[in-house]
């Protein structure tokens, strides 16, 4: 199993980061491999991704949440396994350190060959670029899910 963990300061309070992490069908605006996120349900999400020119879907669930601290899922089916977790930690009362872990099994030869070159870590420290600078040229996330999740 291939394990990516990345981390990037964003300039926005630590609730701003966390809420705007929880409006999962805006994931599109900002990672580049996501298509489409469909929010099942407040623990289901159902993702269309395309992976070096490959088109998968799965459903993911919210293992975990917790507001302004933590939000954990795991694959349950479709053509992707992984799971993984964001954490929010406060820096200052205007500044926010995201932290993504993801452990996931590549499938294929492209993506075999793409965990061993970090391709996995280049993309998603990309996607966290992204995100900051979707979240800061906006300085307001577009929603909010506050609920509490228990392992």
């Amino acid at each position: 199993m291939a394990q990516i963990i990345e981390t990037i300061d964003v300039e926005v309070p630590v609730r701003v980061a966390y809420n705007q992490w929880t409006q999962f069908e805006s994931f599109p605006e900002f990672l580049d491999e996501v298509v489409s996120v469909t929010q099942v349900n407040d623990t289901t999400t159902h993702w269309k991704v395309n992976v070096a020119g490959a088109d998968r879907e799965f459903d993911a669930v919210i293992t975990e949440q917790h507001p302004d601290e933590r939000v954990a899922w795991t694959s349950t089916g479709g053509e992707a396994d992984h799971a993984g977790a964001v954490t929010f930690h406060k820096l200052t009362d205007a500044s926010t350190r995201v932290t993504v872990q993801i452990d996931w099994e590549p499938e294929g030869f492209v993506e075999k060959a793409g965990a061993v070159v970090g391709a996995g870590s280049h993309a998603v420290k990309k996607d966290l670029q992204n995100f900051k600078e979707f979240i800061e040229s906006r300085g307001a996330e577009t929603g909010a899910w506050r609920g509490d999740v228990e392992a």
